[in-house]
């Protein structure tokens, strides 16, 4: 696997990390990432992330969960095993309302986990390597790619992250 290495800059502030991030943006420097200890209103508007198409995956997910159970459940009731329960009919749709609503939400949110740990390459056999420990407990981190930089790049960037409140600023092989 190749080494990758990557120039960060650290942030006491949430709030001038926002404000370093649309500085940086505007100079036309591209931000690789940017890892915070907790979410920051309008980091992605800032970060020009586009929105998620998670929701969608759920939709979908509930949609083949719960046609699927809805075709299973037929086929059980009137196919394989019909029997009459109470005096109701092969086919009793109010009796699967509450079974299709549970396999709906269950297959929606199985889903949405499974295409979320995809999406974001996350594996409970694979770590990802953490580039500094302290961006989950109490600082703000803007990271750059630095493999196809060159050295006077590095410069302005670092110079632009000192300009913006940056309290390190520091280069890692990952």
């Amino acid at each position: 696997m190749a080494k990758k290495k990557v120039l960060y800059g650290v942030f006491d502030d949430d709030h001038i990390l926002l404000d370093a991030v649309k500085n940086i943006r505007a100079q036309g420097v591209r931000i690789q990432e940017v890892f915070t200890p907790f979410a920051i209103h309008g980091i992605d508007e800032a970060m020009e992330h586009r929105p998620t198409g998670l929701h969608t995956a759920g939709f979908v997910f509930g949609l083949v969960g719960v046609s699927l159970m809805f075709l299973y459940m037929t086929w059980i009731n009137t196919v394989n095993y019909p029997n009459i329960f109470g005096g109701k009919p092969f086919f009793s749709f109010p009796a699967f309302i509450p079974i299709l609503f549970e396999v709906t939400v269950l297959s929606a949110a199985v889903g949405m986990v499974v295409v979320y740990f995809v999406l974001n390459g996350l594996s409970p056999i694979r770590q990802k390597p953490v580039i500094d420990p302290r961006s989950s407990d109490d600082k703000f981190i803007i990271a750059f790619s630095a493999d196809e930089l060159s050295e006077e790049e590095k410069h302005e960037i670092s110079t632009l992250l000192h300009e913006n409140g940056a309290i390190e600023i520091n280069e890692k092989v990952l």
